[in-house]
């Protein structure tokens, strides 16, 4: 008996040991490698089709830094992640605290209603988005008597394709709210209106701060998100008109895929990398110093 469990024990052990190893693999060479290649790529003039591979030192950097449309990028990039943020946390909480109110009806129904769109693939509902956003046949201009053309106007690209994005993604905070909202602990609420607390008061005094976990979820996943855009500028722009709506995902893009500079894509990529984890670190900070300065 003894023998057998024994047995059993390092059979156990043996598979754990076949696992490990396997993830420790499967995560070196479809992450790790392509990581530390791309870095070293990015220090030199990188042509695989022509295999090009010459070390040129900081110059793609250097690159990055002095070109205009790198910097345009970021700024529309940086533009279009805090405005789809601000709005996707503000609309989604607003109807999250909508649904969990006893006002409404048929919860279930409309939860998943307002999750179907970002369910839905994202080139599909650009797609849907062009035509909505056509001179004269679209849904968007029939209804408001205009004719403009909003994805090739200088002035309205780039806000046109925020409204999708807003449009498509908000259910993703309904959610998330919401299940923030059902684990919300019911004695505070009880003991706030002891003490004569209501309505506004205990959204503020109560609500928000009991949320501040959720948010920072939604707000990090989002910024990490919203920072590597791509698709719906590919099909919805391509960058356009001028450089109104490249964003930085698409600039890199445009350098690996359709001009073949991977070394200077790769330089790109790890400033934009950079541009990340600061955002994340800042955002962590901020909500780490409030959560310090409300328990003093």
């Amino acid at each position: 008996m003894a023998k057998t469990k024994t047995l059993r024990k390092e059979s156990i052990f043996s598979l754990k040991n076949i696992v490990v190893t396997g993830l420790i693999i499967f995560y070196a060479v479809f992450l790790v490698i392509p990581i530390i290649m791309a870095f070293v790529g990015s220090f030199h003039k990188w042509n695989p089709l022509k295999g090009d591979f010459i070390y040129t030192g900081f110059e793609n950097y250097t690159r990055v830094f002095t070109n205009d449309l790198f910097w345009s990028s970021l700024s529309n990039t940086l533009i279009f992640t805090i405005v789809v943020i601000f709005f996707r946390i503000v609309i989604g909480l607003g109807i999250a605290l909508i649904l969990y109110s006893s006002i409404v009806k048929g919860k279930t129904f409309f939860r998943a209603a307002f999750y179907m769109p970002v369910v839905t693939p994202l080139v599909a509902v650009s797609f849907v988005w062009v035509w909505m956003y056509n001179p004269q046949m679209g849904l968007i201009n029939q209804i408001l008597g205009t004719n403009i053309n909003w994805l090739l106007n200088k002035d309205t690209a780039l806000g046109s394709v925020i409204a999708m994005t807003i449009w498509k993604d908000y259910g993703y905070a309904v959610v998330l709210f919401l299940a923030g909202l059902y684990g919300l602990p019911k004695d505070c609420y009880e003991a706030a209106e002891i003490d004569g607390a209501s309505g506004f008061s205990l959204f503020r005094y109560i609500t928000l701060p009991l949320l501040k976990p959720m948010t920072l979820f939604v707000v990090i996943t989002s910024i990490i998100s919203y920072l590597q855009t791509y698709i719906q500028i590919l099909v919805m722009t391509e960058g356009g008109p001028g450089t109104s709506t490249y964003v930085t995902s698409y600039l890199i893009f445009d350098e690996a895929f359709v001009k073949y500079n991977f070394g200077y894509a790769s330089a790109i990529s790890f400033v934009m990398f950079i541009v990340i984890a600061i955002f994340t670190v800042f955002a962590f900070k901020i909500t780490s110093d409030k959560e310090k300065g409300g328990a003093k």
